[in-house]
């Protein structure tokens, strides 16, 4: 049994033994070493040379997540047919969201049963989780929130929009509604601190998707107030201090208007469209701030918040949400929110590549709560992890299948009943495979990737001692065939090594200094079975030659061979090279 402090209060009573005192500061000790250990055994966040990476019982963890839709996680019910599919995907983390509603109905009274069973139900499938906290917003709108604060618009104004109508979104300026929200998530956080024993839950999404839809700002009355009053310090203090690293669009913007260190939201930023949008991001930021901060301050798992997508303000056709954590705002967000640990982005998008470059500072961690799970998504996954130092990856609205086919089942995608079959499935397979490799791999940056399609066939990546070219693969007897996308992950292996693992690509290697031409010594493809290489086949012959023009391979320094990897699933693939004249 573990003594707790309150335990010993009579310990301080007047006429205790000397034996019963020694008793009692024993006690006090070892509940200060336990809960020492307890928090060092939480699932953290932990700088490890080159990468940041999540550690899960004392070890790093590379999420292989996928995100299910909004109301799956409703009720158990719903999910008893769900988690036999999560592990047919290889996953071994799920994003679960959790509405405001569905813990506090009724104010003041609250019901875990759901959290309790979801944990429960994520064990018995070994499968960790991610809780989605959509309290005030749910992309960005407030249909999370319980009905006793929907209905009560005086003591949980809305906001209001330039026409003088108010909309289904709480606004970020009411004090009423982050202090309730905050005690429903401080009282969450509290349930999972005394019952999430084995630590299931490794992180927490804050809100999702946070922004103002219908207009640049808000115009309730606490929100006209707060336009006209002066900047925060805080807020260009920060600004100051990190002014060679903004982002361009807002550096451009606080520079045009003087770089002002104080003044109103209009005299420093502008009163337009960029200075509404910097005004909302602060102060959505304060608000989603003040409630990860009470949660930590009790049970201290890693939070972020997630985003979605819009242009910066010289490229934007049209709004999504005004003050999310975009891109270009991440500065005013860093500064805003400091109990947020990152900000990741959801990537639906083609040009996936440049979207998370942009995620990725200095400052941020990089993860995708939200993206694709058809081949294209499979594609992002290997990307991110090997190119971007991911924490992991985590696909969208996998519990309806036809997202895993291609994505925008509402395009008339079929769903499929074969789960293990899917490109997410054998992706997935392969990056667990890979796990301790990736990891280790991220940790002392030997670690790249490459994502292609016809637009982009060709990159180069230098990692060791040689120049690695990744194309789209091509027909041996006509190169001018060309896949349509493919994807590969490249880590060193020792000195002339490497462990790769793609698909639809084609792979060759030249020293990067010298003369010299590099050639395939050995080449295999096989797997790791209790993290020892174990060959499946050797790879020579038809499987290696890449291009029959010998003579002309000479002329580049290549010597006709390399790596090729076939469409459809992933395979992992480790060559030794050697170098002639």
């Amino acid at each position: 049994m573990v003594v707790r402090k309150r335990d010993c209060e009579g310990c301080r009573m007047r006429g205790r033994t000397t034996a019963a005192a020694t008793i009692c500061a024993l006690a006090a000790f070892l509940v200060t070493t336990g809960d020492a250990q307890t928090s060092k055994s939480l699932p953290h966040l932990e700088r490890r040379s080159h990468a940041t990476q999540l550690i899960v019982d004392g070890a790093p963890w590379l999420i292989l997540g996928a995100e299910l839709r909004g109301t799956a996680s409703s009720t158990l019910s719903n999910m008893d047919p769900i988690w036999p599919e999560l592990n047919s995907l290889h996953l071994n983390t799920v994003l679960l969201a959790l509405g405001w509603d569905w813990i506090e109905p009724t104010e003041g009274h609250f019901d875990f049963t759901l959290v309790d069973g979801l944990i429960a139900a994520a064990r018995e499938h070994h499968l960790r989780i991610v809780f989605l906290w959509f309290g005030t917003w749910k992309n960005g709108i407030s249909s999370f929130a319980p009905s006793w604060v929907k209905s009560d618009q005086h003591r949980f104004p809305r906001s209001r929009l330039s026409s003088g109508r108010s909309v289904e979104i709480i606004s970020p300026f009411s004090i009423n509604a982050r202090d309730a929200d905050t005690r429903a998530y401080s009282t969450l956080m509290r349930h999972l601190r005394d019952t999430d024993v084995d630590h299931t839950v490794l992180m927490m999404q804050m809100e999702n998707e946070v922004g103002l839809n219908g207009d640049t700002r808000d115009r309730d009355a606490a929100a006209e107030a707060a336009f006209t009053a002066p900047v925060p310090h805080e807020l260009l203090d920060s600004l100051a201090r990190h002014k060679a690293s903004l982002s361009p669009a807002l550096a451009q913007r606080w520079a045009e208007r003087g770089s002002k260190s104080a003044g109103s939201w209009s005299d420093v930023f502008g009163d337009d469209v960029v200075g509404d949008e910097i005004f909302m991001a602060w102060n959505y930021a304060r608000y989603l701030d003040h409630v990860s901060a009470a949660g930590k301050a009790i049970y201290p798992l890693p939070v972020f918040t997630n985003t979605a997508l819009d242009e910066p303000w010289d490229k934007r056709v049209k709004r999504a949400s005004s003050g999310g954590p975009q891109y270009y705002l991440l500065d005013v967000w860093k500064a805003g929110a400091p109990s947020i640990d990152f900000n990741g982005p959801d990537i639906y998008s083609a040009n996936f590549a440049e979207m998370i470059a942009a995620f990725d500072r200095p400052d941020n961690v990089v993860f995708p709560p939200e993206s694709l799970g058809d081949p294209h998504g499979v594609a992002n996954a290997f990307y991110a992890v090997g190119a971007h130092r991911s924490l992991g990856y985590s696909p969208f609205g996998i519990d309806d299948t036809s997202w895993l086919i291609n994505f925008r089942p509402d395009k008339g995608a079929p769903g499929t009943d074969a789960i293990d079959n899917t490109a997410l499935a054998k992706g997935y397979a392969v990056l667990g495979n890979l796990a301790p490799a990736i990891l280790t791999h991220q940790a002392d940056g030997s670690i790249a990737a490459a994502w292609l399609n016809k637009s982009l066939p060709h990159q180069e990546i230098l990692l060791g001692d040689y120049v690695i070219d990744v194309e789209l693969r091509r027909s041996t007897r006509d190169q001018s065939f060309l896949s349509e996308l493919g994807y590969a992950l490249v880590m060193t292996d020792g000195p002339n090594g490497y462990l790769v693992a793609g698909s639809d690509v084609q792979i060759t290697f030249r020293p990067r200094s010298g003369e010299d031409t590099a050639g395939l010594a050995d080449a295999e493809v096989g797997r790791f079975v209790d993290d020892k290489w174990v060959s499946l086949r050797k790879a020579n012959g038809d499987d290696v030659l890449l291009n029959y023009d010998l003579a002309g391979q000479a002329q580049t320094r290549q010597s006709g061979s390399g790596l090729r990897f076939l469409p459809g699933a992933p395979v992992i693939q480790r060559v030794r090279l050697y170098r002639y004249h």
